[in-house]
């Protein structure tokens, strides 16, 4: 094989993966954003029980159908969006660990037993939301 034969190969083969590259960050983009939705419906919630359906959902979207926290009964806003947010960033990256903290503030909020909790935990969930979805 040829120096530019074997340069064509690499070009063409990086070409064919160029779209998987970018496949697990627009999954992750798409499961962060109706995520962030979730957690402003939360927010305006009118009670606990339905602020607390939605950060169910918040936490369905990060961890993905295959993850411990992942509850079906309230329902999976991100299904076939992909893996949940935190299993489709790179692990090592700044968002990934990001995407954990949100993930242990959801957790906590679903044991508030106010409206204003919920209130302030789900407008802190969107924020830092937002803030990691800048990067996608």
């Amino acid at each position: 094989m040829t120096k530019n034969s074997l340069r064509l190969g690499i070009a063409v083969l990086m070409l064919l993966m160029a779209p998987l590259a970018g496949f697990a960050a627009s999954n992750a983009s798409q499961e962060i954003a109706t995520a962030t939705t979730h957690a402003k419906m939360a927010a305006n919630a009118g009670d606990v029980t339905h602020a607390i359906m939605h950060f169910h959902h918040v936490i369905n979207c990060l961890v993905g159908p295959k993850g411990k926290q992942f509850d079906a009964a309230p329902g999976n806003p991100c299904k076939d969006m992909g893996n949940g947010a935190i299993n489709d960033v790179n692990q090592k990256s700044p968002e990934h660990a990001q995407l954990l903290k949100v993930l242990a503030v959801a957790e906590q909020a679903l044991h508030a037993h106010k409206l204003e909790a919920t209130q302030r935990y789900a407008l802190r969930i969107a924020k830092e939301l937002k803030t990691i979805n800048s990067d996608y």
